[in-house]
């Protein structure tokens, strides 16, 4: 019996490559007929981080700015997946929709989409992935390496070309 993909989760880091990731997403979903559930990650700052701002930035006001990146991260995912709904879907409400939800997490990337993962269980996992040196690879390894080998989800990996951009995003 062949898989059925109803949800897709779409991870994206936000860089210059998530125009060309989010169109295979788009693409998958409209082949299947699926939602696409969006995850990206802020890093938090590491304990040291902490220990140096707190005595110039008060706790509330530290949470605050935590809670305004949050929310300026989500609008500005949801901003770049409509721009790019009604630039690929010419219109078409049914396209526009299957964008069902955006999941902005706190911590690493690769973490953040594992957890969201196990939070919805997609039927298939898309990521971008650009070119790495082999030591780079080695010692920090990758977002997608990460979640390739922690999960049992399947996970597209899309090439982002080398020097992708997109005017507008």
């Amino acid at each position: 019996m062949l898989p059925e993909i109803k949800t897709i989760l779409y991870a994206t880091g936000m860089g210059a490559g998530a125009p060309h990731v989010f169109r295979y997403a788009l693409t998958m979903a409209k082949q299947h007929d699926a939602q696409i559930v969006a995850v990206s990650a802020i890093e938090t700052l590491s304990e040291f981080a902490q220990n140096l701002v707190a005595p110039y930035i008060p706790a509330e006001q530290r949470e605050s700015i935590h809670d305004e990146a949050h929310q300026n991260s989500k609008e500005k995912l949801q901003k770049r997946i409509s721009q790019l709904c009604e630039k690929e879907c010419n219109n078409d409400q049914q396209c526009i929709q299957r964008l069902v939800a955006i999941h902005i997490e706190d911590g690493l990337a690769a973490q953040a989409v594992l957890k969201v993962a196990e939070e919805i269980n997609p039927d298939l996992i898309i990521m971008g992935s650009h070119r790495h040196t082999a030591l780079g690879d080695a010692i920090l390894g990758t977002t997608t390496s990460k979640v390739l080998h922690s999960t049992t989800t399947p996970v597209m990996v899309v090439r982002i070309p080398e020097g992708f951009h997109e005017e507008g995003f």
